[in-house]
């Protein structure tokens, strides 16, 4: 697994595998990319800071 993060443009990526053969795009600014056995090769995440912020809390 590879996670990079691109400040430039504020985006997230999860790469499982190399090969990306279709994209399904899921909520603004989230994409999974899927292989040819149609698994799960990665995970794009757009505004990312933006995001994750509104998705952790403090308890």
């Amino acid at each position: 697994m590879k996670i990079s993060y691109d400040r430039e443009v504020d985006a997230l990526y999860i790469c499982f595998q190399e090969t990306t053969v279709t994209t399904k795009h899921l909520e603004d600014g989230i994409a999974l990319d899927y292989n040819e056995a149609n698994r799960l090769s990665g995970i794009e995440i757009l505004d990312a800071s933006k995001w994750l912020e509104s998705q952790l809390t403090l308890e």
